[in-house]
């Protein structure tokens, strides 16, 4: 049989902290997580609240999710950030940077100080959540230019799309293509052609808004996306873009040779049934520019 004094010290040993928590949120026991690698000492706040050591945000979460393991009885898993922001008056001993942890929550059967408690175990998943980020990162990315792949356009303009139908703000839609890329393919190689397509993304980078997205949507073709902006908004940028666009692409110019772009522009409107159909009225537009003589953009609207 185990006696007091081993159990004590088999919770003092557990790898991660485990707290007992009561329902106004103060800090019955923390047993475990000694790793200063993974963890800050966690003896210092037996006694305190969270409204003690944490923000208001971070509080009132904690405390909801408290509660609905109380009324549950279930078994919770949540996934939650902790960082400097968050908590009140970090000791410098312990991690510095951000911690992602997995959290398993429990209502246990006993009061304490007629108060209900929970048992929440802590799991530091900093590791394995940057490796999931960096997994749909690349899953997200095109490998040539770094901008986001067309399976992340999808979904961000599904995104865009239900948010235009519910609250009616507006979002629109860019479609370049590179003009004259097959002949400089044809008498330069597709290297000089790639060259071109990375500067096409890096005039992208410098001229954008942090809310603006780039898309390599095919081979050199490019789809931009301006949440919050109104279709004369938008073609003006476009407008811009398109002398960005000349000026960084004459740099590459070989014997006289050098690529140009052309854009169509269109914007989420009411009688659109989903994204696609504003990307369907910006590609006329694109291909209305390419037969107007190219380096030019056109808008369309439904």
């Amino acid at each position: 049989m185990i006696n007091i004094e081993q159990m004590a010290l088999i919770l003092d040993a557990l790898p991660d902290p485990a707290l007992i928590l009561s329902k106004s949120g103060r800090y019955v026991a923390v047993f475990g997580g000694k790793d200063g690698r993974y963890y800050h000492d966690g003896s210092g706040l037996v006694g305190l609240y969270l409204a003690d050591v944490l923000n208001p945000d971070k509080t009132n979460y904690f405390l909801g999710i408290i509660e609905q393991a109380l009324a549950s009885r279930a078994l919770l898993i949540e996934e939650y950030e902790l960082s400097n922001k968050d908590v009140k008056g970090l000791p410098d001993a312990g991690p510095d940077q951000p911690i992602w942890f997995e959290g398993r929550i429990q209502a246990l059967d006993f009061l304490v100080n007629d108060e209900p408690v929970v048992l929440w175990v802590a799991s530091n998943i900093s590791q394995r959540h940057e490796l999931e980020l960096q997994l749909r990162q690349l899953s997200d990315t095109d490998q040539l230019t770094g901008l986001y792949n067309r399976r992340r356009l999808e979904r961000d303009l599904t995104v865009q799309f239900d948010t235009f139908q519910r609250h009616r703000t507006p979002t629109s839609i860019l479609i370049l293509d590179l003009d004259h890329l097959k002949s400089i393919n044809d008498q330069l190689g597709h290297h000089a052609g790639d060259k071109i397509i990375i500067a096409v993304a890096e005039t992208c980078r410098t001229q954008f808004r942090k809310t603006d997205s780039a898309y390599r949507f095919g081979g050199d073709e490019f789809v931009i996306a301006l949440p919050g902006v109104e279709q004369s908004q938008a073609v003006k940028f476009a407008e811009y873009l398109c002398d960005c666009f000349y000026s960084a692409l004459q740099q590459h110019a070989v014997n006289g040779l050098f690529a140009t772009v052309s854009i169509g522009v269109a914007s989420i409107e009411a009688l659109d049934t989903s994204y696609e159909d504003t990307l369907k009225r910006a590609d006329a537009a694109l291909y209305q520019a390419k037969r107007n003589g190219k380096n030019r953009v056109i808008s369309n609207t439904a």
